[in-house]
């Protein structure tokens, strides 16, 4: 029991370090933020502990170091958001504060104190209100909460201090002094770019909906004896496929990137006024696609023994897994597309078009005798996954319509068509037309002799060798 007792400590030691590794190891850039925060600390604690910057600073100092704790934030667009809030707050509430107490003090000892309430009480009450405007609340809440604190700070106070400049000039440099350090910190040492994790977010989660939907009809149209693998298949469910609830909460996490994003400079790939608000309105419809298959998901794995459902069943199949498998291709091409910065290829309307096919092919099957079985109850739930599945679809091309309109404002590069060299050469081996070319016979024919490749001008020939195969280009 001794023994035991002593492997506690041991044991729950080494539980924190794993999960102190595993946090570093997830995210590295948690590490490196960690780090730049104490270098912050560090360069702006000399205020106080070099004595020629701290006679001039003075206490006012420490008003530094607390800028610093507040607004380093992890990617570079929130500390710039609130470094600038608080500059920006701090210098115009300093100001006012200044001529507040300047004009308080024009009405005597008996009138000052009466003035200087009334204005704390209107700044105040006025500064508050404006918080409820939804634009002022997302960009500049932080920079009107400063507004009032720094306001009632020097005007409360300067009511007992004589050099009521010489204090708010300390805490207004301090206080610059130490959101230049983060900000400068933050921009030229490994930074953070909230626009580059908006983007990630956005292409990651479309392709947790496109792993979904591509391996949606493996998981569903097993015939085996579910009842023996009901529970391995609940609690062992492949990760790539379940990724797909992160989706459903990310709304936060995205308009928070995307209001700090839109106060980055250019980096990388993204100017200053790209249409980060556009990406909001993917991950909404990419959200609305999840919830559909939240629904889907619901209806894998559950058990029937009717056999007119189970023959309902296979005749859905081959529809459904052409529904699920093409709309996940298109995902998956959507989301490359916003990934590389290009314009969707026609290669996605092409699954999205072979998707609304099969959904033509499952509203004749759906239209079958079976409709008219005595036991509709036994065929309800494959049913309603025929009518999910059409709603996906749907969904799907509303997304490729945003990420169409995110590559108009953005200016996405085009990608020209191309054919591989082995889908070539099949294509000729089987005499189709290049689909290069909308024409039925262009200038030039290409001719297949003995497995040789001759061009030829179209005109002129008067048929195709024997031993060969014309081709029309």
């Amino acid at each position: 029991m001794l023994a035991m007792a002593a492997d506690q400590p041991k044991l729950g030691a080494m539980s924190v370090m794993e999960r102190i590794v595993k946090l570093g190891r997830d995210d590295p850039r948690r590490i490196i933020h960690s780090l730049k925060v104490g270098l912050a600390l560090t360069f702006v604690s000399l205020l106080y502990y070099w004595r020629p910057l701290y006679d001039g600073f003075g206490i006012a100092a420490i008003w530094a170091v607390l800028t610093v704790v507040v607004i380093f934030e992890f990617t570079v667009g929130a500390t710039l958001s609130k470094g600038l809030n608080r500059g920006l707050g701090t210098l115009l509430a300093g100001a006012l504060g200044v001529g507040a107490q300047h004009f308080a003090s024009l009405f005597g000892q008996i009138g000052e104190p009466i003035v200087l309430g009334f204005f704390v009480f209107l700044l105040a009450a006025a500064s508050t209100f404006s918080r409820f405007f939804p634009r002022i609340k997302a960009r500049y809440d932080y920079g009107v909460l400063i507004f009032i604190l720094t306001f009632s700070l020097v005007s409360v106070s300067g009511y007992r201090v004589e050099k009521i400049l010489e204090l708010a000039h300390q805490r207004l440099s301090t206080i610059l002094i130490g959101g230049a350090t983060c900000i400068f910190i933050s921009l030229f040492i490994c930074p953070v770019w909230a626009g580059e994790s908006l983007h990630n977010i956005i292409v990651s989660n479309i392709e947790k909906l496109a792993n979904y939907l591509e391996g949606f009809g493996g998981e569903y149209f097993r015939y085996e004896d579910r009842e023996n693998v009901d529970e391995d298949s609940t609690h062992n469910k492949s990760s790539s496929l379940q990724a797909y609830k992160t989706v459903l909460t990310s709304q936060s996490s995205e308009e928070s990137l995307a209001n700090f994003a839109s106060w980055e400079p250019r980096h990388g790939k993204f100017s200053f006024r790209h249409p980060w608000k556009q990406y909001l309105k993917i991950g909404s419809l990419a959200r609305q696609c999840a919830y559909q298959i939240e629904s889907l998901n619901g209806y894998i794995n559950v058990p029937t023994d009717i056999q007119v459902a189970i023959q309902f069943r296979r005749r859905i199949e081959e529809s459904c897994n052409a529904i699920s498998s093409e709309s996940g291709k298109a995902l998956r091409i959507l989301a490359s597309s916003i990934k590389t910065m290009t314009n969707p290829s026609l290669s996605s309307k092409t699954h999205i078009e072979n998707a609304t096919a099969a959904i033509d092919e499952l509203k004749n099957t759906l239209k079958t005798g079976y409709m008219e079985s005595s036991d509709l109850l036994g065929i309800i739930p494959d049913a309603t996954v025929c009518c999910i599945l059409i709603d996906i679809v749907k969904s799907v091309e509303k997304i490729l319509e945003a990420i169409e309109e995110l590559g108009v404002l953005a200016s996405f590069k085009s990608v020209e068509p191309t054919v591989s060299p082995e889908k070539s050469t099949q294509l000729l081996h089987r005499g189709i037309v290049n689909p290069l070319f909308d024409g039925e016979c262009g200038d030039h024919v290409v001719i297949m002799v003995d497995n040789e490749v001759e061009v030829g001008k179209s005109q002129g020939l008067e048929g195709k060798p024997s031993n060969g195969e014309m081709v029309c280009k």
